[in-house]
């Protein structure tokens, strides 16, 4: 039974929505405010709270805790068989995901590189070589940190590859060289040319923020995105973002998302980054407020970024999950490299990867 753009058939349209706007054009020359510091949901953290977080020395897990870095999962299998009605996702590790949906091949926040800057390198390699990726037919970023906007990744690509940015990121790419440069502003969306129909593309708002040299602090903006199948299919893909109100209001405006991928690590110290970063308990609360029907865990077993110890995440959003008494399949704790299909959707048969464990 196809869907209605709506979500799923059945599914409760939350009352007071307002509909989704218009696509707008692909390519579509733009002009934006100086910077976003009014998007903000939080003040930046000052020169007393990076004092204290030098002073700490929390940004990194515990010496005695590294250990659990061989227990980090990493499972790496062939990527699902995709036909136009098949929606499918495979996590190439921290937020990089391939997704395929309507016929076309998504990736999101690509990061192959196995250092970025600032950053010790990955403790996981990349879930899925390159070489083995299908042809990409657009890429979303949800910000321009350097962990989610990696310009030797994006270098691999063909300059024509359609990039989706968020509002201001556009002269970044075109000075790479790419060509089909599309940015947004929170609730704007573009539908990408599919085999079964056109897929839609909704830029979402995040608690977060942007930076990428010591002068553009907020200069470009900052989201997630909602991609919806030509059935009605949706994923949520939220990039990076602390907890708050958007996550209720984004389920309002888009009822029925079948999977959200959420983040659940990089946490530790709180008092400095819950405005930014969701903790595993926070996300299992996102995932309710959007009504969304599964959670994929990212943003952990990667690039170890914060002090919470490596595999913390892990056992803590599977415990939260639990409590909330939700069907455990529900939680698609992937290993790195590994795919799970929607539900109902046409695609050679392929096991339901999930981490072993309760």
């Amino acid at each position: 039974m196809a869907r209605s753009a709506v979500g799923r058939p059945g599914a409760p349209v939350r009352p007071g929505a307002p509909p989704l706007t218009a696509p707008r054009p692909l390519a579509e020359p733009r002009t934006w405010p100086r910077d976003f510091t009014d998007r903000l949901t939080a003040p930046l953290p000052g020169v007393r709270a990076l004092a204290r977080i030098a002073r700490e020395g929390k940004l990194r897990p515990a010496p005695e805790t590294m250990a659990q870095i061989q227990d980090l999962p990493f499972a790496p299998g062939p990527l699902p068989a995709a036909g136009p009605a098949t929606t499918a996702v495979t996590w190439a590790g921290h937020a990089s995901w391939i997704v395929r949906i309507g016929g076309l091949t998504l990736l999101t926040d690509p990061v192959w590189s196995r250092k970025i800057l600032g950053t010790p390198a990955r403790v996981t390699p990349v879930g899925v070589r390159w070489e083995d990726l299908p042809p990409v037919d657009a890429v979303v970023i949800s910000h321009n940190h350097y962990d989610h906007l990696d310009a030797p990744t994006l270098k691999r690509l063909p300059r024509t590859t359609p990039l989706l940015l968020p509002a201001g990121l556009a002269p970044w790419a075109r000075r790479r060289g790419f060509t089909a440069v599309t940015e947004l502003d929170w609730w704007e969306a573009v539908e990408l040319p599919a085999p079964g129909g056109p897929v839609r593309v909704d830029f979402v708002p995040a608690h977060h923020w942007s930076k990428r040299t010591l002068l553009d602090t907020c200069r470009t903006l900052w989201g997630g995105w909602v991609l919806t199948a030509p059935d009605g299919r949706r994923v949520y893909f939220a990039g990076d973002t602390g907890y708050g109100h958007w996550f209720e209001e984004i389920g309002r405006r888009h009822p029925g998302i079948d999977v959200a991928m959420l983040p659940i690590g990089a946490y530790d110290p709180r008092w400095m980054l819950r405005p930014v970063h969701t903790d595993p308990e926070e996300a299992v609360r996102a995932c309710q407020d959007l009504g969304a029907r599964a959670l994929a865990p990212m943003h952990w077993s990667t690039f170890l970024l914060s002090g919470e110890p490596p595999m913390e995440p892990l056992h803590r959003v599977r415990a939260a999950w639990q409590a909330t008494g939700r069907p455990r399949e529900d939680l698609w704790d992937l290993p790195v490299g590994s795919s799970r299909v929607l539900p109902g959707t046409d695609a050679v048969s392929h096991p339901a990867a999930r981490l072993p464990g309760p």
